[in-house]
């Protein structure tokens, strides 16, 4: 069966590990999370524990460069896709 001739440019691939670690806020600021949030927190005391779960603002223009290109389609998938249409 012959195949189905592609129309316009081909597809990117996106880096998975890439897309699970980082978000686009509204605004188009690029956010990642923390590391050491699996395992060995026991001791660790409950204000730090807190801080892991803020996103933090990614500083570095090279960073930003690399993420875009490993998931060029990070600005067309939000975080949460039912807040813009008002669902919860």
């Amino acid at each position: 069966m012959p195949r189905k001739k592609q129309k316009g440019k081909f597809k990117l691939k996106t880096h998975k590990a890439t897309a699970k670690r980082f978000r686009l806020t509204g605004s188009g600021k690029l956010v990642r999370t923390k590391g050491g949030k699996s395992h060995l927190r026991r001791r660790t005391s409950k204000r730090t524990k807190a801080l892991f779960t803020e996103m933090i603002p990614v500083k570095g223009k090279s960073i930003i460069k690399r993420v875009r290109r490993l998931a060029p389609y990070l600005n067309k998938y939000r975080a949460n896709p039912n807040a813009r249409s008002g669902q919860s």
